[in-house]
This record gives structure tokens, sequence and C-alpha cells, in this order.
């Protein structure tokens, strides 16, 4: 057990190598739009088609994971994921950023169904959130450091400076196969345990859709905080593209700790406590920020913001598992993947509707779509074998 702990660690370390990237796109489009002139609409859709392709790739991969070990895809995934956001600074044209932002897309793909089995496979009965927590930390840092260090490149070196991402994928794809033997190992012999489990139970799709269902409505609330956070502090509150960039950061770094929390507290009250809890938090706190004018009382409302969101996150997760245990790598590309980029897919809508009646009214539609998911958690049932919640 002390030997499968390391790569619960080892797995978030790729979690924030690979997240870096998507935390880093949503920074480039205020960067994008002052220097080739794009509307909202038209920067969102990059976010759109990464998640479109998210939403294709990672129940995909994960079907295959649980056919056969697909190690490679993890260290792969990274450095595609990489690759692609260094080239967003290395193209003008509308066509070239969404070839980049493809390459990144299926990259992130690749990487998030096996690396979220493997952190099943090295976790124990009772701290499976925990675990999915620690997993969830290193991408939610990413996310948060994203923004930063975009923003810095840029500002230092140009639009070219996003060529520091494949040189950081580079260096971490060097210490993934470097572990790949025992990744492979991890992989195989877990899946011959499995194999003849029959205490595992049977899958509940029923329940699993349900789940869905919710996590599509928190996508949409999550996507659109990523995309338009940003924005709103540069266009809505006055602050510099620096400020917005940082606000983003922060905002990405809270995330990182709330998710850690959201574990470790899903693991004593139980998963669907976690998620209802966090979801009835956001609508308020949403209105309160799309209707103020101050920058210190919309910074103090990233908090019950972010926890909202990020509470959720790993109870999610593991939910979802637990409703397939038969499936688990196509539960975690589904919950990680076709469930979650729903909301990269509305983000182009809330761009037309900034565009159209400012900013704030998107953050106006995303507190009405909150309802949603608010309402579909306290629909959600135990997993079969699980305590009673």
């Amino acid at each position: 057990m002390q030997r499968n702990t390391k790569y619960k660690y080892l797995m978030s370390l790729g979690h924030f190598c690979s997240d870096i990237n998507q935390g880093a796109l949503s920074a480039v489009l205020p960067f994008l739009i002052a220097a080739y002139g794009y509307s909202y609409a038209t920067a969102a859709s990059l976010v759109m088609i990464s998640n479109l392709v998210g939403s294709a790739v990672q129940p995909l991969i994960g079907y295959v994971s649980d056919k056969r070990n697909t190690a490679w895809a993890i260290p792969i995934g990274m450095l595609m994921a990489g690759g692609g956001i260094a080239l967003t600074g290395f193209t003008s044209s509308f066509f070239g950023l969404c070839c980049a932002v493809v390459l990144s897309g299926t990259g992130v793909s690749l990487f998030h169904p096996q690396a979220v089995k493997f952190v099943n496979y090295a976790s124990g009965q009772h701290d499976k959130a925990r675990s999915i927590g620690i997993f969830s930390f290193g991408g939610s840092l990413g996310f948060s450091l994203g923004p930063l260090i975009v923003s810095t490149a840029i500002l230092t070196f140009g639009m070219r400076g996003t060529g520091v991402f494949l040189v950081m994928e580079i260096i971490a794809c060097a210490l993934f196969f470097s572990q790949y033997g025992s990744l492979t190992e991890l992989g195989a012999s877990r899946g011959r345990a499995s194999s003849g489990a029959a205490a595992r139970g049977a899958d509940d799709w029923g329940a699993f859709a349900r789940l869905c269902l919710v996590i599509f409505g928190r996508s949409i609330m999550m996507c659109g905080m990523n995309t338009f956070l940003a924005l709103y502090w540069i266009h809505e509150l006055g602050q510099t593209e620096s400020a917005g960039s940082a606000a983003l950061s922060v905002y990405y770094a809270m995330g990182a700790a709330c998710t850690l929390i959201g574990g470790r507290l899903a693991d004593r009250f139980g998963c669907r406590r976690m998620i209802r809890l966090s979801l009835s938090v956001y609508i308020p706190a949403i209105l309160l920020l799309a209707s103020t004018r101050s920058v210190y009382l919309a910074g103090a409302l990233m908090l019950p913001i972010v926890a909202s969101l990020y509470f959720s996150y790993s109870p999610m997760v593991v939910l979802g598992q637990q409703y397939l245990p038969n499936h688990v790598g196509f539960a975690s590309g589904v919950t990680l993947g076709l469930a979650i980029s729903i909301g990269g897919l509305t983000v182009p809508l809330l761009g037309m509707l900034a565009d159209s009646f400012g900013l704030r009214a998107s953050f106006f539609a995303m507190a009405a779509v909150a309802i949603i998911p608010l309402i579909g958690s306290f629909f959600l049932r135990p997993a079969r074998g699980a305590e009673s919640e």
C-alpha cells in the first residue's frame, strides 16, 4: 500500500502538467482579443473547440483503458497538451489557433481517464475522495499557475512566449517515462485482480445518468467562470490585463485548496451531501458578483464561488466510479471529459450574450443554469453497496 501511495502524488503532478495548459488557454483569450480584435464569442469558441475534442476523446480513451492498459497515454497526452498551447503564440490565423487548441485538447483528453484510473487503483476503500482530492489539487494548481505563467511569458517575450509550455512538458514527460514500467505493472496487476472480483457489484447506469445531468449544469458554471472571469475583471471592473490574469490565478489557487478540503469532507460526510451543500452556495454568490462594481467585494465573493464549484469535484468523480464499478475508466472519462466538456460547448452562447448585453448578463445566465444541478443533486441515490448518506 505504501508503494502504491506514491502513484497518487505522481498522478497529481501529471494533472498539474496537463491542466496548466487549460488554465493558460483561458488567460490567452484577452491577449488574442487585444492583438487580433476577436469578439468575445469568437475567442470563447476556442474554448468550445478544445472542450468539444475532450467530450469525444475522453470517454473513448476511458473505455479503451477498461479493456487494456494504456499507461502510454499519460506522458503522450501531456506532451500534446503543452505543444498545442505553445502553438497558440505562433499563429495569427483563426484556423491555426483552432488546430492548436485541438492538439492541446486531445492531449488533455488522453491524460485524464487513465490517470484517474491509476488513482483509483492506488486508493483504499475509505479514502477514495481524499485521493481524488490530491489528484484534483494538482490540476487546480496547474489551472492557477497557467494564467500567471502565460501572462508573464507573453508580456516578456511577446505572443511566442507560449513556447515555454512545450519546454515544461518535455521535462515532465522525461520523468513519467522513467516510471513507465512500474505504472504499466500497477495497471496490469490491478486489472488481473479486478477481473476476478465478483464483489464489485452491478453497474447502476440510471444513477450514473442522473449524476451526469448534475455535472452538465456544474460544467456550464465552471467553464463560464474560467472563460469570463479575467475578462470581467478587465472590462467591467476596470482592471488591467495583468490584474485579470492575476485574479484568474487566485481563483484557481483557491480552487486547488478547496479540492483537497472537499475530498476529505466527502470521505467523512458523504459524497451526495457535499455535492448538495456546495451547489447551494453558488447562486447567491454569482448574483452578487454580477451586481457589484467593487473590485474588493468581487474578490471576496470568489471564495464562496470557488468553494461551491470545487468542493463538489472529487465527490462527483468518486460517485461516478461507484455507480460504474465495472467501468471505472469509462466513468472517469465521462465525468472528467464528456460531462465537463458540455460547459465548453455552451461558452460561445454565453459569449454571444456578453457581446449583445454585456458580461454581466452572462453571469446572470450562469446563475439561472445553476438551478438545474442544484435540484438534480437531491435526486442522486447512494451507490450500491455504499453506506447511506
